[in-house]
């Protein structure tokens, strides 16, 4: 779907003047990344302040998020986020007790945590794209969520291009199905995310 398109609708649906939490919801390899980054440029064309959050900013570090006393699966399903804080934060900026939020980042290389300031002012947007936005944990967080429905055997050809930090082929593939697919699965039986988002795109 063309982004403009996407604009008029979520400019249609929310309450523009203060701050905006629009959620980019699928599952892996779905594309959410192409599709946040532009919709924050069409809605910095329009004059709005915008700031993209990436939901794998806000996992916990690896001795945590890979527990042996839990199956892979259910460690990224349930032990990956930091759901208290990132609802914390969402919350902050909602707020806007300050004009600027600081907000505790993972990195990825050194499996530690940085801090980065993100203004907050009249007018933003909060761009939010991630997998498993639906759940329970982030109920009441987001003026309006899309959904993008894709094909799992479409994401497993894009991920198998896309996450060669993982190894070879057989690694990614052996990976997703152990530890991603199982998970993903069991947010569609819980959450029915297709059914449940302001707006579905799918191919």
């Amino acid at each position: 779907m063309d982004t403009n398109v996407l604009f008029d609708r979520i400019i249609n649906a929310v309450h523009t003047d203060g701050v905006s939490v629009i959620g980019i919801d699928g599952l892996g390899g779905a594309g959410k990344s192409t599709i946040s980054e532009k919709l924050c440029q069409n809605f910095s064309e329009h004059g709005f302040h915008t700031v993209l959050l990436h939901i794998d900013d806000f996992i916990h570090m690896r001795k945590l998020r890979y527990n042996s006393a839990y199956p892979d699966w259910q460690c990224y399903y349930d032990l990956q986020w930091r759901f208290d804080y990132f609802s914390n934060i969402i919350n902050e900026i909602k707020s806007r007790h300050d004009d600027h939020v600081d907000i505790e980042l993972y990195d990825k290389e050194n499996d530690t945590y940085y801090q980065q300031r993100f203004s907050v002012l009249d007018k933003t947007i909060v761009i939010v794209e991630g997998i498993f936005l639906q759940r329970e944990e982030y109920c009441n967080i987001f003026d309006y969520m899309i959904y993008i429905d894709i094909p799992e055997q479409i994401r497993l050809d894009r991920v198998l291009k896309r996450d060669t930090y993982i190894g070879d082929e057989r690694q990614i593939i052996d990976k997703y199905k152990s530890r991603y697919f199982p998970a993903e699965h069991r947010y569609m039986e819980q959450f029915c995310p297709q059914n449940n988002a302001d707006l579905v795109i799918s191919e």
